[in-house]
């Protein structure tokens, strides 16, 4: 056994064991940071594949963006975790039947790959993880895909930017609308009023005093 399959071991172990937390851990903050070492060790497991582009994306899109965000609707947002668990074990039957279903396809798929002889890779599939032939992929003949995905990643941060601006009572809620539309006279007032001339009134009153 190699440096390089003891290394794929180690990242498929972690992975496994932080999937695992995401789904059992009963803090969403914590289950979220679990999900960010999955993505990792996935992204390490890509490097080990030589496929650098993909870990790149998947650590900077993914952990960088997408879980940030992920992370601050969480903390920004009131959730009752007595209520999401609310029936949890009503879905185990489902889960259990499709976790295995997952896990027999993916068995069949490391057993026939064991015992197929090392084919080597294309001289197009040489350059740096991939880079040009998956551009070339994406922008032709899966341009749609791509525009849908990014329509779809638009509206789940409109859906997160939304949920925290909602108006709540034991917060401060400033309109950035009317900041903006607000004018010169409507920060500052000026009044003309009479002047009051009540200085010779209060000297006759301390002279009067004994």
């Amino acid at each position: 056994m190699d440096f390089i399959t003891v290394l794929f071991y180690v990242f498929a172990t972690i992975m496994v064991v932080a999937a695992a937390r995401v789904i059992t851990a009963r803090n969403p903050v914590t289950a979220a940071l679990f999900l960010v070492l999955a993505f990792f060790q996935a992204g390490g497991i890509w490097m080990l594949l030589k496929a650098e582009f993909l870990a790149i994306v998947l650590v900077l899109v993914y952990v960088g963006a997408v879980m940030v965000l992920f992370l601050f609707v969480v903390m920004m947002i009131d959730i009752d975790n007595t209520k999401l668990r609310e029936g949890f074990w009503n879905y185990l039957p489902v889960a259990a039947t499709v976790g295995g279903i997952i896990v027999l396809e993916m068995a069949s798929v490391l057993w026939r790959s064991f015992g197929v002889a090392d084919i080597p890779a294309p001289e197009a599939a040489n350059t740096i993880g991939g880079t040009k032939e998956l551009g070339l992929l994406i922008y032709t003949k899966y341009i749609y895909a791509f525009e849908i995905a990014a329509v779809v990643l638009l509206l789940a941060i409109v859906a997160a930017v939304a949920l925290t601006l909602r108006k709540r009572k034991d917060i401060k809620y400033f309109d950035p609308g009317a900041a903006v539309r607000v004018k010169r006279n409507d920060r500052l007032k000026i009044v003309k009023m009479a002047a009051v001339k009540e200085a010779p009134a209060v000297a006759a009153e301390t002279k009067e005093a004994p």
